[in-house]
């Protein structure tokens, strides 16, 4: 095993804080999308007549797109430069979000969503990029990696109490909510954000066939694990998803290896961290991500809250978020983040069995909140050392990529979750159901920890310019294939510029 280190200059922001607020609120909007709706359904079913299997796909239409095409997403991202992505892709966002909030059809309402998918997998990389290419390694991008996620986490807490709010006037404004957001992220982008340095044709090369193979692979896991939770797995439509995702996915590894450009740099697919990170995002989504799913089933399906209550029931975990990600960037400069992402799933299971052994309680206070406030905590530790953690040893041209195959992973395993969850509460769920569906997160949350702590190197002291709160040298397994780019300053601590 060799030391690799990420390469390329930090791209001084003109205004450090300008541009993290502008990359932390479109973050924002990216949770907030999947999340703000879930408490709509029922009004946007009634308006359109839709059946329980057709309401889902405002969701799923949303979640399924955007796993598509991130990895397309963060090549377009290295090959075009992070900054015009992001503010195309804004304005994409902004438009569906407005063609969904004056939908006349259903069919119109889901292609909206969809686009709006399309429009986050391509803003997703493009936003980690750009923190990762402006902010240097170490403290400086710790806690920019902080403020981003103390926004953008909780944009997926925050999603169900807006919703529920939104939807008491009309289920309309969940979606043209995002319109003054997103002009304010568009316009900002061209007066803040950085243009940072081009990089090469040859290093950021984007294959068109390898593309439509990964985004075809993805589409159709994606499609095949929605039918799943609500056809069953039986299901015709189910089994040929995922057929012929496994026909896309065969002919996509066979071009990838004989690519001289693949999609996806072989380098990355060596990179012990990055390895860990993709794990680390999916059992965190497996967990305290599909929570929320769960949460929003036992509240208004065994306890009967109506929109506006369930969507508050939701304010103390969205708080606790907002705290943890808030502290998250000192926790890992103080334990290193191979020790906070592991105590942080710890907490994640903790809370999730806590629920488990409670959900026969009908007390919010005494029953529910302990376990949101404890799970609340660990998810908002959760988000920020996992990114941290993931992206720490990806070099400026894989940036892209590198942060989408980790949201890809996040939100397929999002998929799959709730296709496994579904399983597990069964038609009419009761509260042992429930119980069983928290015990299943609470698996995942420790299965988690256990991938922190054993793949994770050990913190290693720091030496002369190195970042005080780095938990080992970058890590590869092997060396780069023949005719890669040369890496500067590979294997030294102090060459990282600094803004």
């Amino acid at each position: 095993m060799t030391s690799a280190k990420p390469t390329g200059t930090v791209a001084k922001p003109t205004s450090p804080a300008a541009t993290l607020t502008i990359l932390a609120i479109a973050q924002f909007l990216i949770a907030l999308d999947y999340s703000i709706v879930y408490i709509a359904l029922p009004n946007i079913g009634a308006e359109f007549d839709l059946s329980e299997s057709s309401i889902q796909w405002v969701v799923s239409g949303y979640a399924v797109f955007f796993a598509g095409f991130l990895v397309v997403g963060g090549r377009a991202s290295d090959r075009f430069g992070p900054r015009n992505l992001f503010i195309a892709a804004m304005a994409v966002f902004g438009i569906a979000a407005l063609a969904g909030g004056l939908a006349t059809a259903p069919a119109l309402l889901l292609i909206a969503r969809a686009v709006q998918g399309v429009a986050a997998a391509a803003l997703q990389p493009a936003i980690i990029a750009l923190i990762n290419t402006s902010f240097a390694a170490g403290p400086a991008r710790n806690r920019a990696l902080g403020v981003w996620g103390t926004v953008g986490a909780s944009g997926l807490a925050t999603g169900v109490v807006i919703g529920g709010l939104l939807s008491t006037v009309s289920w309309r404004w969940v979606f043209l909510i995002n319109l003054p957001l997103a002009l304010i992220c568009a316009i900002g982008a061209v007066r803040w954000l950085s243009r940072g340095r081009g990089t090469t044709a040859t290093a950021s090369q984007l294959n068109v066939p390898s593309a439509i193979l990964c985004t075809g692979t993805v589409l159709s896991t994606a499609l095949a694990l929605t039918w799943a939770s609500s056809n069953g797995w039986g299901y015709g439509g189910t089994q040929a998803a995922f057929a012929v995702a496994a026909v896309l996915l065969a002919g996509f590894v066979l071009r990838e290896r004989a690519s001289a450009h693949p999609l996806v740099d072989p380098l990355l697919r060596r990179t012990r961290s990055l390895l860990v990170g993709c794990g680390s995002t999916a059992l965190y989504m497996a967990s305290v991500g599909n929570q929320f799913f769960v949460l929003t089933m036992l509240l208004q399906q065994l306890r009967g809250y109506g929109p506006i209550a369930a969507g508050m029931a939701f304010l103390p975990m969205a708080a606790a978020i907002t705290v943890a990600n808030s502290v998250a960037a000192r926790i890992v400069a103080a334990l290193g983040v191979r020790a906070t992402l592991c105590l942080a799933f710890v907490g994640n299971a903790v809370g999730l069995g806590l629920l488990a052994a409670q959900v026969h309680g009908e007390s919010y206070l005494l029953h529910l909140l302990p376990g949101l406030l404890i799970t609340g905590f660990a998810h908002g530790i959760t988000y920020v050392s996992m990114f941290i953690a993931g992206t720490a040893d990806i070099d400026d041209r894989n940036q892209g990529v590198g942060s989408a195959l980790m949201t890809t992973a996040q939100y397929m395993s999002g998929a799959l979750g709730v296709a496994v969850l579904v399983l597990v509460l069964g038609v009419d769920p009761g509260p042992g159901d429930f119980g069983a569906a928290f015990v299943t997160t609470a698996v995942a949350a420790a299965a988690g920890a256990a991938l922190a702590w054993f793949g994770l190197p050990r913190r290693t002291p720091a030496g002369p310019g190195s970042p005080a709160d780095a938990d080992h040298a970058p890590l590869v397994d092997s060396e780069p294939t023949a005719g890669a780019e040369p890496r500067v300053g590979a294997g030294t601590a102090g060459d990282r510029s600094r803004p």
